[in-house]
């Protein structure tokens, strides 16, 4: 996923909970939604990265060898700019980016 297409901000933003939670009726609710989707943001950033950086690794024995590679600071240099997780999934939180049940409440009905 291209996460610089999202217009999720770099910094922190106060936001306010309870009108946040409206869909949801639930405060603790909402931030369970947005954890959980920042989670999963993350291990697949991670995993991304990883597979990028991957291509860069030297397996060799010897520890002189270390050698600088540009395209690989430039990799890590992109995933450090981007928002973090929970700023990504609150901004698709609140544009109803994010598929969410409640298998308990659905039992109920």
């Amino acid at each position: 996923m291209d996460y610089k297409k999202l217009n999720a901000p770099n910094n922190t933003i106060s936001r306010d909970m309870s009108q946040m939670s409206e869909k949801v009726g639930n405060v603790y609710e909402t931030v369970k939604i947005i954890g959980k989707r920042a989670n999963q943001i993350s291990v697949e950033t991670k995993t991304e990265l990883d597979k990028k950086l991957l291509e860069f690794a030297s397996f060799n024995e010897n520890i002189e060898e270390v050698f600088e590679n540009r395209e690989q600071i430039e990799i890590s240099r992109y995933y450090e700019k981007l928002p973090k997780a929970v700023l990504i999934a609150t901004q698709e939180y609140i544009e109803d980016k994010i598929y969410y049940r409640n298998p308990i409440k659905d039992k109920l009905k």
